[in-house]
């Protein structure tokens, strides 16, 4: 469908890295210079799997895990998102951790992370005026696709495949990110960090929604792993977070706040 006369010219690209799918959706500015930024964006999603992935066995952070250097001798990127992830550990009590079976994994942080700090970059272009970045399913938004309509999100039904839980709508702001964690689409991968092993809960999904998309997938995954009851009550603790918890008994639990950004 063809867009209107008012709509800005739209930049999109899809790069598959860190094993998943990152989709660009660039609006406005000059289409050259855009091309260009997401060139570089994409080039540096692929050096942040080069440095962080534990499946890689030069990796840094590979490397830094068996102690074979220091976070000194790694890029600057390495101590900035661990320093990060300590903060989500501090801010959720030990429920998001960076380590996995007992080994160092900073994972957990750096899709989200990664996929924020590429649309923010593009977001600061001269004339662009807004900016969508999807890695994996979670969204980091900034601005507006169009004069008169804002992004949305659909959030995938985990008990009913194909449909949809909700919509959630970035009307109003100027910057939005929507992360989900569950079992729906990899299983039981979300860790106790106090057992070491799948969290058990009551939950099948948990979506939040929040400016950042680095803290909102990190409350996702704390939140998930605490359970509906202890999680919602959490994640109403935090400022300017809302959530969405769907358990295995079909039962859909929301912050307070999340009607304002359901469209």
């Amino acid at each position: 469908m063809a867009e209107s006369a008012e709509a800005p010219a739209a930049v999109r690209h899809a790069e598959e890295v860190m094993g998943t799918v990152f989709s660009f959706d660039v609006r406005g500015g000059d289409p050259d210079a855009v091309r260009a930024a997401l060139d570089e964006a994409v080039a540096g999603l692929h050096r942040v799997d080069e440095v962080f992935s534990t499946y890689r066995e030069d990796s840094q952070v590979s490397r830094l895990a068996r102690e074979e250097i220091g976070v000194d001798a790694c890029d600057p990127e390495v101590a900035e998102v661990l320093e990060l992830a300590a903060e989500a550990e501090r801010v959720s009590d030990g429920w998001f951790s960076t380590r996995y079976r007992g080994r160092l994994d900073p994972t957990g942080i750096v899709k989200g992370w990664s996929a924020e700090r590429a649309a923010r970059s593009l977001s600061l272009l001269p004339g662009v005026t807004g900016v969508s970045v999807n890695g994996g399913g979670d969204v980091q938004m900034y601005g507006a696709p169009e004069p008169t309509r804002a992004w949305r999100v659909g959030i995938a039904d985990p008990l009913r495949p194909g449909g949809l839980a909700a919509v959630i709508s970035a009307a109003g702001v100027a910057e939005l990110a929507v992360a989900t964690s569950g079992t729906a689409e990899r299983g039981a991968h979300i860790v106790d960090p106090r057992t070491g092993k799948s969290a058990v809960t009551d939950l099948v999904a948990v979506t939040v929604v929040g400016p950042h998309l680095t803290w909102v997938d990190c409350w996702a995954t704390a939140a998930f792993a605490m359970g509906s009851r202890e999680g919602l009550s959490w994640l109403e603790s935090l400022p300017e977070v809302e959530g969405l918890l769907i358990t295995a008994g079909d039962e859909v639990r929301c912050t307070g706040g999340l009607a304002a950004r359901l469209g």
